[in-house]
């Protein structure tokens, strides 16, 4: 059943963590990382750190289920939006960078889900009115960045490389950033609140093509660039298991 609070929703993602630690399966590194995420949420929530707590909440309980839906589908061999079947695709491959196992995830459920479910909550006349609301949770999140980073840092110790390296060949992984991909979602839930629904719905399969494009891209990034991935994946943490504890603590 979909969740219909905060709580419910933490109570679905911890089931989803404790399912995908049991299998040592990477599609756990974005689940872990977004119920601690949806954690402070809810303690901002609960702290009055929005105008409006009860809105913030709704819209949470409504983006969060998009992937809790999604996740759901795809371990029941049912279809899911281009964008998730690409992240969830890419789990069973363990040549992949624990970071770009989580910018995927991300990727997926914020460049795609976050517009939607903004749009499907807030009418169009109050969504300006939230908007200092929404900015609110990017002021949340920074905080927790640093916490990740270190987490990152543990897990896979030559990942600064790609920070180096990205700014001089490749923007795709140096230039991901969590309030950049925010601020586009914002830009979507705009758009898609003023058209009408068979509009909307175009609009959303032409943005699930996009982000889907962007996965397989953040996937599979190129002879140079894969090479430097390839090798700071040599000295990364092979065992899934000790990822997925890692970053539960």
């Amino acid at each position: 059943m979909p969740a219909k609070t905060i709580n419910e929703v933490i109570a679905q993602l911890e089931k989803i963590a404790e399912d995908t630690i049991s299998r040592k399966d990477p599609l756990g590194i974005f689940t872990l990382v977004y119920l601690d995420v949806t954690r402070t949420v809810r303690d901002g929530i609960q702290q009055a750190a929005f105008e409006d707590g009860a809105l913030m909440e709704q819209l949470d309980v409504v983006f969060a289920n998009r992937y809790i839906e999604a996740y759901n589908s795809y371990q029941a061999s049912k279809p899911c939006t281009q964008a998730w079947q690409t992240t969830f695709e890419a789990a069973s491959r363990f040549d992949l960078l624990v970071l770009q196992h989580l910018l995927m995830g991300m990727n997926a459920h914020i460049n795609l889900d976050l517009g939607i479910a903004t749009a499907s909550v807030v009418e169009p006349a109050r969504l300006h009115g939230m908007e200092a609301d929404f900015n609110k949770i990017n002021e949340l999140l920074t905080a927790k960045i640093d916490t990740l980073q270190d987490q990152l840092a543990m897990i896979s110790p030559l990942l600064f490389l790609l920070d180096w390296f990205g700014k001089r060949r490749d923007e795709r992984f140096a230039e991901f950033s969590l309030v950049k991909a925010r601020n586009n979602a914002w830009k979507a839930a705009n758009r898609l609140s003023l058209l009408s629904p068979q509009n909307k719905e175009l609009e959303i399969n032409e943005l699930d093509g996009y982000v889907a494009t962007l996965n397989k891209l953040l996937a599979n990034p190129g002879v140079l660039f894969g090479t430097l991935v390839k090798f700071i994946k040599w000295f990364e943490v092979k065992d899934v298991g000790k990822v997925l504890v890692l970053l539960k603590s």
